[in-house]
């Protein structure tokens, strides 16, 4: 994975910040700002190539780009992103953080800052600066690839991702990037909870949510949280929420 040394002594001097739109004239952009910091929050998937090497983006990704380095983007249609350029005057302690990363659940809180950043641009770069500086003090502390916080959350990501469809452990800890005996500790230790449970947990919470909420039909309901067989879903429900189906539906329609 592609890194960069990061200095945070001080605040960033921002340049510009905004909106950017991209992929509706052409599907591959190059850029290079040889004095500035490139920092994108990203709300679409794509590919971002520096130096060779290929970084998926993804909805929720954050990237640091440093000056002089040519990137290139490859769009799969209209995509949009915030972004801050800037400079680090700062030499003090550096911290090496990779050029692309799972915001998370920092995603919001980074894309609040962008914006007041994006805002306070024309008149106030002071703020725009105060801002871009805690959105890298965030993007400094995501968790690392690998690290128990950052596999759990993956592992999730996956799950809620295809509650649909049929799941189990192994292909779970795959897509985490640790074997199945490794993601059964992680999860247990984060959530208190064994994966098994949790996709039972989830499945009824959002079946019931359904069931509240939505006019579709139970089956269909059933199919869409991952419980095709009828006669499990209604034990399911009767075990996990105690009472049917129907029951649920008729309580929040009285």
């Amino acid at each position: 994975m592609y890194r960069v040394p990061l200095a945070l002594s001080d605040p960033p001097v921002v340049a510009g910040a905004g909106v950017g739109v991209h992929g509706v004239v052409s599907a591959h952009d190059v850029f290079r700002l040889p004095d500035l910091w490139q920092l994108h929050l990203y709300g679409y998937a794509a590919e971002l190539v520096l130096e060779g090497a290929v970084h998926p983006i993804r909805p929720g990704h954050v990237s640091l780009i440093p000056p002089g380095a040519e990137v290139h983007y490859h769009y799969q249609g209209r995509s949009e992103h915030l972004y801050a350029h800037f400079r680090l005057p700062g030499d003090g302690e550096r911290r090496v953080v990779p050029v692309m990363r799972d915001a998370g659940d920092q995603a919001p809180l980074i894309a609040a800052s962008l914006r007041q950043a994006i805002a306070a641009v024309p008149d106030t770069r002071a703020r725009a600066s105060a801002e871009v500086w805690t959105v890298l003090w965030r993007v400094a502390n995501l968790p690392v690839a690998g690290s128990p916080h950052a596999v759990v959350a993956a592992a999730i990501e996956y799950i809620e991702a295809d509650l649909a469809v049929p799941l189990t452990v192994p292909e779970i800890a795959r897509a985490a990037g640790v074997s199945h005996n490794h993601l059964t500790r992680l999860f247990r230790a984060q959530t208190g909870h064994t994966v098994v449970a949790y996709i039972r947990r989830r499945r009824l919470a959002r079946a019931l949510h359904l069931l509240r909420e939505s006019t579709l039909a139970i089956p269909a309901i059933a199919a869409a949280v991952g419980i095709a067989d009828l006669q499990a879903f209604n034990k399911a429900c009767r075990r996990e929420l105690g009472a049917s189906p129907r029951a649920l539906r008729e309580r929040a329609h009285p």
